[in-house]
């Protein structure tokens, strides 16, 4: 019996580091090329203000680079920046071995974990931005056969496309987006038709956002312990202490130096969170980096136009930690802490949500007719009906209503 099996890649991380810096953020990049199914097989820095425009690393380092990769085994490099087409074309020629960057590799990995008809359109349309601006540098190499980082997604096939054809598929994936945007815009305005409050789930990939969906909302979404182990959103409805209800949608994970290929491709995505009324913001509190990846957090909200939210930090995974630093977080309005897995501190969150819906909300108290016991109804469904007392003139009830709502009752 012949045993078939993918060869694994066996890559060597490489990193530009300003003098005095000592690399740690190439962890994340190994998390991200063992999500991606190779393996790290070394690492290599290099000290300089800026990366060399021409060949990314100085002759010097690529000398001793080939070494390495000689020495371990290796078949592939890649880089934690986002490579120009002659920097690819010339680092390729010096070394003589597969070159990667941070970019492809996550859209790589973007492109295994979309599931829905959206994600695989942005995910292509992620992808065939990036290589268009690189037909020249992939020339040699259009016909190359095998897998690994990078072939996944559109596949071969598109890469033999000359640019005429690469632009025009962009285009049909454009307006195909168009046309899921627009059901995500008549969802939206059917919710707010509703006056269903809704709260985005934001976060650094890997935080914990899909598992505290789960926990309170029983959603069933995947949730594992990789980069970006959901890419489509998902919105449940969310029942509160008080018997109100909340709609909360999740959102794909951000990460340091987010390829701007995904970010335009998911702009329709994010925009669930410049939409919603409130902003949970999870945070990995077992995280080293945790200061880092908030930072990462609000601005990539900010380059998306998503500013004046009422933010709640939830510092999740608490159950890891023996001893808690000092948590802080100046940009949110409150925060939390809270283990989305154990369900620490999520009854204390059902309660924030509840006073900040109170605070949206404004109290009434009124006698209405019998005929009018529709209004009484309009009361329970979308806002929080405290008392109902049936009279001989009718039923008065005490309750807080959305102000949207205030002029039709």
């Amino acid at each position: 019996m012949i045993e078939i099996r993918e060869e694994e890649e066996r890559v060597i991380l490489v990193g530009i580091t300003a003098p005095g810096g000592d690399g740690a953020y190439l962890e994340e990049l190994s998390e991200l090329v063992k999500t991606a199914g190779a393996v790290t097989v070394g690492t290599l820095i290099q000290n300089r203000e800026a990366p060399h425009p021409g060949t990314y690393l100085g002759m010097g380092k690529i000398q001793e680079l080939k070494a390495l990769a000689a020495e371990r085994g290796a078949t592939g490099i890649v880089c934690d920046d986002e490579l120009s087409p002659a920097q690819l074309r010339n680092l390729e020629q010096q070394l003589e071995m597969k070159v990667m960057d941070r970019t492809l590799v996550i859209l790589d990995i973007f492109a295994a974990r979309a599931a829905t008809r959206e994600g695989k359109i942005q995910v292509e349309l992620a992808q065939l931005k990036y290589r268009a601006a690189r037909l020249v540098g992939l020339r040699d190499s259009l016909s190359r056969l095998g897998g690994g980082i990078g072939t996944r997604g559109p596949g071969e096939k598109k890469l033999e496309m000359d640019r005429r054809l690469i632009h025009s598929r962009i285009s049909v994936l454009k307006a195909e987006l168009s046309d899921v945007k627009r059901h995500r815009e008549v969802a939206r305005k059917q919710r707010e038709r509703n006056h269903k409050p809704v709260a985005a789930i934001v976060g650094y990939t890997n935080a914990g956002k899909s598992t505290l969906l789960n926990t309170l909302t029983g959603a069933g979404v995947l949730s594992e312990d990789k980069l970006f182990a959901t890419l489509d959103p998902t919105t449940r409805e969310y029942a509160l202490p008080g018997g109100e209800t909340i709609l909360l949608t999740d959102t794909v994970g951000f990460i340091r130096k987010l390829p701007h290929h995904l970010v335009e491709a998911f702009k329709s995505t994010l925009e669930e969170a410049r939409y919603a009324d409130l902003i949970l913001h999870v945070v990995d509190v077992s995280n080293p980096d945790m200061d880092m990846q908030m930072y990462t957090v609000y601005e990539t909200l900010k380059s998306l136009e998503i500013t004046g939210k009422t933010v709640i930090t939830l510092f999740n995974k608490a159950d890891k930690l023996e001893e808690l630093p000092v948590l802080r977080d100046f940009q949110a309005d409150s925060t939390l802490l809270i283990s989305a897995k154990t369900g620490m501190g999520l009854e204390d969150l059902g309660e924030a949500l509840a006073g900040f819906l109170r605070e949206r909300r404004i109290y009434v108290e009124k006698l209405y007719p019998y005929r009018e016991a529709g209004r009484v109804q309009m009361i329970r469904s979308f806002g929080q009906l405290l008392t109902e007392e049936y009279r001989e003139e009718g039923i008065f009830v005490t309750g807080y209503v959305p102000a949207e709502l205030l002029g039709r009752l």
